[in-house]
């Protein structure tokens, strides 16, 4: 695991060996064990290495035999050892025994098509000196981040953002439009960023930059097809699957570690991979998930440790995780994995954890658990079998109806996913974004513009098929992998995640809907599968998401006068309507209502542009 940076800039020469110094430097939290860079009149490409596989041999840049491609490579390729034997019959040397050399050789032989044969957690780029051309991809999912910057004075990318705070043609300036989908979503939730004219290299895409010109391809993309078969089947492969992937994932030259919560996915793949350490953390009693990992470990016999967290640490170090991120993400969770992978990284280098089932196999309630009572869910499940156009007809029936109870779930039920779904977070309604922030910052792309890119290419899917491919082109690179990467990499910590995997996806394309996701349960046959491993009231449980005392926490006078003095800063007044957002804040202090999602993501972006636009761009010491 690691950090790259680089710059294709033929103008600035004397200068580029203390450019890239500086923006490796910016991100030496992602590799201090070693560095290396390369320099020409055209390029400059620099390395940060945290040492997981060949600890002695694998310092980057690497070369090719002719010395014409140079690769820097974030990340871990799984299956690297097969193609290293594919690529030694024909007539390849290779000088280490990295999975990074794989990817310099295997372009040379396969060019783009290279990227097909991959399994694993990707960035990198390869420079070719004779063409003069760079090459990147970013792999399947997005669980490795890649940033660009591109200009008519230079083209530059990097793992995180804040490196390119330290190239002096980069200007740093505030994308008005990305904070009103911001609030909505509760992360960056367009292409563009934060920062104008940085960009997200999307997941499953690969990238060519010649001559001034910048070509971005997809290689990759889902394909859902349902097979049939029994439930016994579907909940075999599942298993088998998992299975495969925790052991695949094992791979490496140092001591891999599990995070561990009360849910199943977590949960089953420490139980599977049984490692010598596990880690939870928790606020309190209320809030502590460190009490149920502990229960299961006992049963399992595996060593854990935990933390029991405060709010006092939470808002000292939240200026910190705001600069860690890149860029606002509130999701409340990002402070307990903060500190989880802070207490991880005291014995390991690597963790895994739980991320991708839900979106794999249907595990959010929001898929369509509208409703407590099983004969209003059968019912449901019963109308979802009809045909498209009468699940559409009968939802605009059900619109004109008084309320009834049941009512919300059986509309879910047959309502287009387009109508109503737009992913795991809806914070400010469109129209109260709208109303909340100053004029200036009201243009930007709509929610439904946002959405409908996706939902365009999945029209003729289930519902619950389309919500799922939202998820994972939205969701899951905008805010899940975003918090998992840049978390864990705060602390030189690597997160892999071997339940969103390649040949995860390949396994949950063909199980059916109806196994996915029922009255019974959401993520049906993969908690059938997870009974084999763990008590089934592990696996059975709902999931809860990472418990964050917010509510609490607004509502204490301390914390309370924290958020009240930030959200009071002159500046607040730029961006939004500070009288209202003051109102806010004191009526839930009081009780009046329940915002503390709103508050909280007002919060985060404060504290964000203070720390990136206010200060400087600085990390935040903490006293």
């Amino acid at each position: 695991m690691c950090g790259i940076v680089g710059f294709v800039d033929k103008k600035t020469q004397s200068e580029k060996a203390v450019i890239i110094k500086d923006m490796m430097d910016a991100i030496i939290h992602r590799g201090p064990n070693s560095a290396g860079q390369y320099i020409d009149d055209d390029v400059a490409l620099g390395f940060r290495r945290l040492s997981i596989i060949d600890l002695e041999g694998g310092s980057q840049p690497l070369y090719n035999e002719e010395n014409t491609k140079v690769l820097t490579f974030n990340g871990e390729i799984y299956n690297y050892q097969s193609i290293r034997k594919e690529l030694v019959e024909k007539g390849y040397h290779f000088k280490t025994n990295t999975d990074s050399e794989v990817l310099i050789h295997g372009y040379q032989e396969y060019g783009v098509a290279l990227l097909q044969k991959l399994r694993g957690m990707f960035a990198f780029i390869i420079w070719d000196t004779e063409k003069k051309e760079l090459f990147g991809a970013r792999d399947h999912f997005g669980i490795k981040p890649f940033y660009y910057y591109n200009t008519d004075e230079v083209f530059m990318y990097g793992s995180e953002i804040k490196s390119f705070l330290h190239h002096p043609s980069f200007k740093k300036e505030l994308n008005k439009e990305a904070l009103k989908p911001y609030l909505t979503f509760q992360y960056p939730a367009i292409k563009e960023c934060f920062f104008k004219n940085v960009y997200r290299l999307p997941e499953g895409h690969y990238f060519i930059f010649k001559d001034g010109k910048l070509d971005i391809q997809q290689y990759w993309d889902l394909h859902q097809e349902e097979k049939d078969m029994t439930l016994e089947e579907a909940v075999n492969f599942i298993d088998e699957t998992v299975q495969e992937s925790v052991a695949t994932h094992k791979i490496a030259d140092v001591e891999v570690g599990s995070f561990l919560s009360s849910g199943v996915d977590s949960s089953l793949v420490a139980s599977i991979l049984k490692p010598a350490k596990t880690y939870s953390v928790g606020f309190g009693t209320s809030y502590n998930e460190s009490t149920e990992a502990k229960a299961l470990t006992d049963i399992l016999g595996l060593r854990n440790t935990s933390r029991t967290l405060t709010g006092e640490e939470a808002f000292q170090y939240f200026p910190q995780i705001q600069y860690y991120l890149d860029e606002p993400d509130s999701n409340p969770s990002v402070v307990p994995l903060f500190f989880l992978s802070e207490l991880a990284a005291r014995d390991v280098k690597v963790v895994m954890s739980g991320e991708g089932a839900d979106e794999l196999f249907a595990g959010y309630i929001d898929y369509g658990w509208h409703s407590n009572s099983m004969t209003v869910r059968k019912l449901g499940e019963a109308l979802k079998k009809l045909s498209q156009s009468k699940r559409h007809k009968l939802s605009e029936h059900l619109k004109k109806l008084p309320n009834f109870p049941g009512k919300l779930h059986l509309l879910k039920a047959v309502q287009p996913a387009e109508e109503y779904f737009i992913g795991q977070a809806l914070v400010f309604t469109e129209e109260e974004a709208t109303a909340i922030v100053k004029p200036e910052y009201r243009k930007s792309p709509s929610v439904k513009d946002i959405v409908m890119d996706k939902y365009a290419k999945v029209k003729n899917l289930s519902e619950i098929k389309k919500m799922q491919y939202l998820d994972m082109h939205q969701w899951m690179p905008g805010d899940i992998l975003l918090k998992a990467d840049k978390m864990s990499m705060a602390h030189s910590l690597e997160l892999r995640v071997p339940l969103l995997d390649k040949k995860m996806m390949e396994c949950a394309e063909v199980i059916p809907t109806k196994y996915l996701f029922n009255e019974y349960n959401t993520k049906y046959a993969f908690r059938q599968a997870a009974f084999r491993h763990i008590p089934k009231e592990w696996a059975a449980r709902p999931k809860l998401g990472f418990p964050v005392p917010i509510k609490d926490w607004l509502r204490t006078e301390k914390f309370y006068q924290i958020v009240c003095a930030e959200l009071s800063k002159d500046f607040v007044g730029e961006f939004f309507d500070q009288k209202a957002v003051l109102q806010l804040l004191d009526d839930n202090f009081q009780g009046k209502v329940d915002a503390r999602r709103k508050i909280w993501t007002l919060y985060t972006f404060i504290t964000w542009y203070d720390v990136y636009f206010i200060q400087g761009g600085n990390k935040p010491q903490v006293a």
